[in-house]
């Protein structure tokens, strides 16, 4: 079957528009094409179409008409025995991992975003011509996808498969660093745009190569043929590095990812903030979690995603197995591969239970409900977020750290973990879709009783988890330490040019029931139930402590809406969260290094 075939040029940089090509080569008479409406991995609606403009057909000399049918679909009335030619520009100015980006520095885009899915023709091989880019003698290309005729600096042909393979694979261009190694035999490249020129590329690399070792021989055991059962005969990293943002998606051969300038290593041997070393181990953090999911959600996947509908949403309620589990894993593995110690591993699993414990939603909504609503709850966050739903991520990533640790009190060996049951999963499914039910199921063949009351406590209900016994039966010390001012009062807020501006008021809380809300400006207070304490300015609620001293009753001045209240507040006597701490004589077992 003849490829279609994409041509993709960077056609304006300050103007952010790319122009597209596609040659069909053997239309469909009334030959529909559509662009998505999402991108699998970030589940929401983003209506790519939006920034497509320009839009012809043309069939050699003869302009056609093009019929928009809705949102993101048209439909052209073609000769079938005639190559069929579209040409149309996107906008791209979405500097995230999950859009298009083009400017003077660089250029970014997911299939998703710029290739139209022709209609009854997505099994059909699909090509992608990129060519270079003017005046910019520096830029190179980087993407996943086969490359057929290139040169060397990546610009050129490249093959995909089908139209799932084509979106999934994501390009870089710019004049980005470059680097690469192999784990296990695999090759794998990293590229990075926006890094210092003091940033240390090659520790990056030895770091994330212990990772991706530690991965493959998770999934394959640590025998030397272990890369050859990789899913991926190649692997990709495109990091883009800015002054402050976070995030990565995962594909099938490949991952974009974001993050801090001031997260990357450099050559002095420490990130850039001094003083926070661990922006780099939450870097390490990121890679380590989208490179497992190339098992666990591309490989291994819901049922629900055995073909992807690019059209609308995409429905399951397994979100809290294949994001919360992979983040589950990404720090064991950070773990395993010798990157962190226990005690680190301890303290940011300690910072998932707070953010999970913090969370009035979690008493509204269970986690699987919370994978159902995705599309319309999480990735659409608002100041009442927290009170109405719970993380998949987080509370996903406690659900597999109680089976684990229920799998290893219960049996005490090596062969009953999570570690097993996921390779028997693996194996179960013929690395492609899975339902509840298969977790079920090999959780039986693993330990021989039945696991669905388990499962529905933990990922069905609104129940708490049996977290602090486990830990302590794991050897783990939980110990209560005394929380914040913002936790006691149960607001979140942030603090700058000498004001608290309230984002989010926390369900059930002190500050609920004196009446502050999102979007207030908390200005000051009079201390005591009469202001017989005085009345002062507030400029961070680490402040009230001081002002207050042993009252407990103020009266908050707010400004909302330029209207002037006074409402009076009783501070809690104390909050608490939990501080996990792993002894010095710690012998229970060898979790989490094993």
């Amino acid at each position: 079957m003849t490829a279609i075939h994409y041509t993709v040029e960077a056609a304006d940089l300050h103007a952010h528009l790319f122009k597209i090509t596609l040659t069909v080569p053997q239309p469909a008479a009334q030959q529909t094409v559509s662009l998505p409406v999402w991108i699998p991995g970030s589940y929401l609606v983003r209506e790519f179409s939006k920034n497509l403009q320009n839009l012809s057909a043309k069939q050699g000399r003869r302009s056609l008409p093009t019929q928009q049918q809705d949102k993101c679909s048209w439909t052209i009335a073609c000769k079938s025995d005639q190559p069929l030619v579209l040409s149309y520009e996107v906008y791209a100015f979405d500097n995230s991992v999950r859009t298009a980006w083009l400017d003077s520095q660089r250029g970014f885009f997911n299939g998703t975003s710029l290739c139209l899915r022709v209609h009854g023709q997505e099994h059909a091989p699909h090509q992608l011509q990129l060519t270079p880019v003017k005046n910019q003698p520096a830029w190179q290309a980087a993407t996943g996808l086969t490359p057929i005729k290139t040169d060397k600096k990546g610009f050129g042909l490249y093959q995909a498969a089908h139209y799932d393979e084509l979106v999934d694979s994501p390009v870089e261009l710019g004049a980005f660093w470059s680097g690469s190694f192999n784990a296990c035999g695999v090759p794998h490249r990293f590229v990075v745009a926006g890094a210092l020129p003091s940033f240390d590329g090659d520790r990056l690399l030895a770091d994330t190569q212990k990772i991706c070792e530690a991965a493959i021989h998770f999934w394959h055991g640590s025998g030397k043929a272990a890369g050859k059962k990789a899913p991926h005969q190649n692997y990709l990293f495109m990091l883009n590095a800015v002054h402050d943002g976070y995030g990565g998606l995962e594909h099938r051969n490949s991952t974009a990812l974001i993050c801090k300038r001031d997260d990357l290593p450099r050559h002095n041997g420490l990130s850039a903030s001094h003083s926070k070393p661990e922006g780099y181990t939450t870097l390490l953090g990121l890679i380590s979690h989208e490179y497992f999911h190339t098992w666990n959600v591309k490989q291994l996947r819901p049922d629900a995603f055995a073909r992807y509908d690019y059209s609308q949403e995409n429905y399951t309620q397994l979100l809290w197995f294949f994001e919360g589990f992979t983040s589950y894993y990404d720090d064991i593995l950070l773990r395993r591969a010798g990157l962190i110690d226990d005690a680190t591993y301890i303290e940011l699993l300690g910072k998932t239970i707070a953010q999970v414990q913090q969370t009035p939603g979690r008493h509204v909504q269970s986690v699987a409900q919370a994978s159902l609503d995705a599309w319309v709850k999480y990735y659409r966050q608002d100041e009442n977020t927290a009170n109405a739903t719970v993380s998949y991520y987080t509370k996903g990533s406690l659900v597999a750290l109680c089976l684990d640790l229920t799998l290893r009190r219960e049996f005490k060996t090596e062969r009953h973990t999570l570690d097993t049951v996921m390779r028997g999963l693996w194996k179960r499914c013929k690395a492609g879709p899975m339902c509840e039910q298969d977790l079920l199921d090999e959780l039986r063949v693993v330990t021989g009783r039945s696991w669905a009351g388990e499962i529905e406590h933990w990922a069905h209900s609104t129940q708490e988890l049996p977290l602090r016994e486990l830990l302590t039966a794991h050897g783990i010390q939980v110990q209560a330490e005394t929380s914040g001012m913002a936790q006691r009062l149960g607001l979140r807020a942030s603090e700058a040019a000498g004001s608290v501006q309230v984002k989010v008021v926390l369900r059930g809380s002190a500050a609920e029931a004196a009446g502050l809300a999102a979007g207030d400006e908390w200005l000051g207070l009079d201390v005591g139930p009469k202001g017989q304490g005085g009345s002062w300015r507030l400029s961070k609620l680490d402040e009230l402590p001081a002002l207050l001293g042993k009252e407990r009753q103020l009266t908050a001045l707010v400004s909302r809406d330029k209207r002037l209240l006074r409402l009076p507040l009783t501070v809690p006597a104390q909050a608490s969260h939990w501080l996990l701490r792993v002894p010095k004589d710690r012998t229970a077992n060898q979790w989490p290094a094993v």
